[in-house]
């Protein structure tokens, strides 16, 4: 690929060298050094004039540091008079910030996506958006993919005739119903009211799941609050087996661990678009890898091609 200049900042170096290794293009180096005064400064060591720029940090902590570098490194490239700059940004947290659901409260959503555009993005390549409307707060074309495709594949190599998806609330339902679409499964939702970041309760769920193989799908995990409810309201209904999916496997506060120890749950899978220290890994964690189609998706950007197809190949698989 000619005229096309990748480069990572300090997030997700292993993902984003995965993406260049199926480009088959090198991962420009990138210098992130601190002032004495605490101030970040970086520096593009590859040349982007007149090129193709893609910038790969996905949003995870620490999430302020990694987001003033991404700035920086869209406004390196802005100054280097990169011909066009897309930030591929497998993860983006602020999307929770997406609603005004309380008195004088901020809408982090769309204050970073306008930080990115001022910066100097002109495009945004994501993946599993918290919730579809956070599209429209960015003022540049953006590019949402979703891992459906890469976790119905692992889920295909078990028996799947008597199978249930289930979304931990309402919210989430129409992302499990395309899921469970195209594992020919059943769907259920849990009735969900969230009172804190970390305090949820689940009054019951909506479908059937009673002496049925249960895959628990929500687009990120973080403190496993809710999934540890919906295991409890599962429990009374008597599924037969239950495995927890996720697109992003943020595991704060010791959540796989806790999700983990839980005895009837045989998996937890999520996928590769924010790093697991290994040493938070358990035994029944598999983590899949996004590369493959966000460099597909970085492929057709840089050539002109339709990124919906993407999409459409997902749909009908």
């Amino acid at each position: 690929m000619r005229d096309i200049s990748v480069f990572s900042g300090s997030a997700h170096p292993e993902l984003a060298a995965e993406v260049c290794a199926h480009l088959g293009v090198p991962l420009s180096p990138t210098r992130v050094s601190r002032f004495a005064n605490d101030c970040l400064e970086v520096q593009l060591q590859a040349n982007c004039r007149e090129r193709d720029v893609f910038l790969i940090q996905p949003l995870v902590k620490p999430v302020q540091e990694n987001l003033v570098e991404l700035l920086l490194m869209c406004d390196a490239a802005r100054g280097a008079s990169a011909a066009r700059i897309s930030v591929v940004m497998p993860h983006y947290s602020y999307a929770r910030s997406d609603k005004k659901d309380a008195p004088r409260i901020s809408l982090g959503g769309r204050l970073v996506a306008d930080l990115m555009v001022a910066a100097g993005a002109s495009r945004v390549l994501t993946m599993t958006l918290h919730s579809p409307q956070v599209h429209g707060f960015f003022s540049v074309p953006v590019d949402h993919l979703h891992a459906r495709r890469e976790l119905a594949a692992y889920f295909r190599r078990y028996d799947l005739t008597c199978t249930t998806v289930v979304s931990p609330d309402l919210g989430n339902a129409k992302e499990a119903a395309a899921f469970a679409r195209m594992l020919g499964a059943q769907v259920a939702a849990g009735a969900k009211q969230r009172y804190a970041d970390d305090r949820v309760t689940i009054s019951s769920v909506i479908g059937e799941v009673t002496d049925r193989d249960v895959i628990i799908l929500d687009d990120e995990i973080a403190k496993g609050s809710t999934v540890l409810e919906l295991l409890e309201r599962l429990r009374e209904l008597g599924p037969r087996s239950i495995r927890v999916a996720c697109t992003h496997g943020l595991f704060a506060a010791g959540a796989l661990k806790r999700i983990g120890e839980q005895p009837d749950v045989l998996e937890i899978v999520c996928t590769n678009t924010v790093p697991v220290p290994e040493e938070e890994r358990t035994e029944k964690l598999r983590i899949l890898t996004v590369a493959p189609a966000l460099a597909e998706a970085v492929r057709r950007i840089h050539n002109g091609e339709s990124v919906s197809a993407l999409f459409d190949a997902a749909r009908n698989e």
